[in-house]
C-alpha cells in the first residue's frame, strides 16, 4: 500500500523532506510499513523549482490538494501565521492529517488547531516546530509521560547562539557576527524574530505546554533578545568566568510557573556553555530522571526535515491502524504564573560610571540588594549580586537611570 502526501512549501525544509524520501525509501518502508509518495507540492513560483518538476508535481492551487481524496497527509512548511493557519484549518476540515514545523503558528493558534483536529479525528503533529533535529516534544510526550518536570531550560535559537559564539570566541562585533550568520544561512535576511528573542519565546510556549501542561502566550512573560547586548558585557562576563547565552526557561517555583527568554550568564564549565554556533541544547530537570541534557542541530534542511519525517511516519502508522485523532500530548494542568517576588536569581549588572561607587553602593543597600562583587571598569561599574527578586531588580531599574544591563546568572 502506498500513502500519498502533499507538501505546502518546497523551500529548505521541503526540499529536505523530498531528499529523505528519495534517498531512504527502503528504510522508510520498513519502519512505516508503507511506501510514501509525495503526490503534489504547493509552491508560489513553479519556475523557481523547475529542477524538481521530475520528482514531484508542482501546483499553485491549494484546492487541488485539498480535493484530492488520495492525499492522506498534508505537510505544512510555508511558515508564518497566514495563510498557514487557513490552509491547516481547511485541511483538517477536509479530513486530512497534518504535519507542521511552524512554531509561530502552534504557539499562537495551537490550542484551536489541536481541538479542531481532535473533533475531526485527524492527526496534527509538530515535533519539528521546536529545536529542529532534537525530537524534544516527542521525548516530553513519551519518555516523561510519568515523570514530574520541575524545570526546562535551553538554547533554542541557532541564530543567536551562532552570533554569541562568534562574539565571545572571535571578538567579532554584533554586526559582524550577524552578517556572517546571514552569509552562512544561519540567519534570515530579516533576523528580527531571532535576535529579539521572539523565535525562542514561541518555542518556550510550546515546551511549557508539553512539560507543565499549561497554556501560555508570548504576552505572558518577559522576552529579551541579544540585539542590545554589548561587547563590554560579553568580555566582562568572560573575565568573571561566565559565558553569555540566550536562554529560554520554564520553571516550577513553589507551584507557580516562571517563564522567560533572556541572555543569561552560565559558568564556563557548564554543559550548555559549550554548546556553540548553530547548535541547540535543552536541559530538563525532573523528579525521576534528575537532570538530562539533549543537544543537536536546531535548524537546517536535514535536521528539521528529519523531525518532519518522524511525524509523517507516525501519522502513516495511525492512518493504517485507523487510530488518527489522538492529541500529540494529552497532558493538561493549570498553573498560575509567578509574581516578581517569587523569582530569585543572582544578577550581573552594568552601570554607567557617571554614578559614583559610593552612591551606587548606598542605593543597593537601601534596596536590600546583597552584593558579591562591585568594581569600576573603564567607563562602567560592574556588579554581581547574590540572589535577589525580580521585584528588587525592577525597583533598581526605576530608581537608577545609569543601569545599562542586567542578566541572570544560572548555576
Amino acid at each position: 500500500m502506498a500513502i500519498k502526501i502533499a507538501l505546502l512549501g518546497l523551500g529548505t525544509v521541503g526540499s529536505g523532506v523530498l531528499k529523505i524520501i528519495k534517498n531512504n525509501k527502503k528504510k522508510i518502508r520498513q519502519t512505516s510499513g508503507e511506501e510514501i509518495i509525495i503526490e503534489k507540492a504547493l509552491v508560489r513560483n513553479p519556475e523557481k523549482h523547475r529542477n524538481l518538476a521530475n520528482e514531484v508535481m508542482l501546483t499553485t492551487d491549494f484546492d487541488s490538494i485539498l480535493q484530492d481524496p488520495e492525499i492522506k497527509i498534508i505537510v505544512e512548511l510555508i511558515g508564518g501565521l497566514h495563510p498557514a493557519k487557513e490552509y491547516i484549518t481547511a485541511a483538517i476540515n477536509a479530513g486530512k492529517n497534518v504535519v507542521t514545523a511552524n512554531k509561530d503558528l502552534m504557539a499562537t493558534f495551537g490550542s484551536e488547531l489541536i481541538n479542531l483536529a481532535a473533533s475531526k479525528k485527524c492527526d496534527l503533529m509538530y515535533d519539528a516546530s521546536v529545536a529542529g533535529g532534537i525530537p524534544i516534544l516527542r521525548t516530553l510526550a513519551t519518555s516523561y509521560s510519568s515523570d514530574i518536570i520541575s524545570e526546562i531550560q535551553g538554547i533554542i535559537n541557532g541564530t543567536t547562539n551562532y552570533i554569541l559564539s562568534q562574539m565571545g570566541e572571535k571578538g567579532l562585533s554584533y554586526e559582524e557576527a550577524l552578517k556572517n550568520a546571514q552569509e552562512l544561512g544561519f540567519a534570515e535576511a530579516d533576523p528580527t524574530n531571532d535576535v529579539t528573542g521572539k523565535d525562542a519565546a514561541y518555542k518556550i510556549v510550546i515546551l511549557s505546554k508539553f512539560a507543565f501542561g499549561t497554556k501560555i502566550s508570548i504576552d505572558d512573560f518577559t522576552i529579551q533578545g541579544i540585539n542590545n547586548l554589548k561587547d563590554f558585557d560579553i568580555k566582562q562576563a568572560q573575565k568573571l568566568g561566565y559565558v553569555i547565552k540566550l536562554i529560554g526557561i520554564a520553571k516550577n517555583i513553589n507551584g507557580k510557573l516562571f517563564v522567560e527568554v533572556a541572555p543569561c550568564l552560565l559558568p564556563e564549565n557548564a554543559i550548555m556553555a559549550h554548546i556553540k554556533n548553530e547548535l541547540n541544547a535543552l536541559q530538563i530537570k525532573s523528579q525521576s530522571l534528575g537532570t538530562a541534557v539533549f543537544t543537536g542541530p536546531g535548524a537546517g534542511s536535514s535536521a528539521t526535515a528529519n523531525s518532519v519525517m518522524s511525524d509523517v511516519i507516525t501519522e502513516i502508522k495511525n492512518v493504517v491502524k485507523k487510530t488518527t485523532g489522538q492529541p500529540f500530548s494529552n497532558f493538561s494542568h493549570v498553573m498560575q504564573l509567578t509574581s516578581s517576588e517569587d523569582v530569585k536569581y543572582s544578577y550581573y549588572l552594568s552601570f554607567e560610571a557617571e554614578e559614583t561607587l559610593f552612591d551606587l553602593s548606598k542605593l543597593l543597600s537601601d534596596l536590600e540588594i546583597p552584593v558579591r562583587e562591585i568594581k569600576q571598569v573603564q567607563s562602567r561599574i560592574v556588579v554581581v549580586t547574590e540572589n535577589i527578586s525580580r521585584q528588587q531588580l525592577q525597583d533598581l531599574a526605576i530608581q537608577d537611570q545609569y543601569l545599562k544591563a542586567s542578566y541572570k546568572i544560572l548555576q
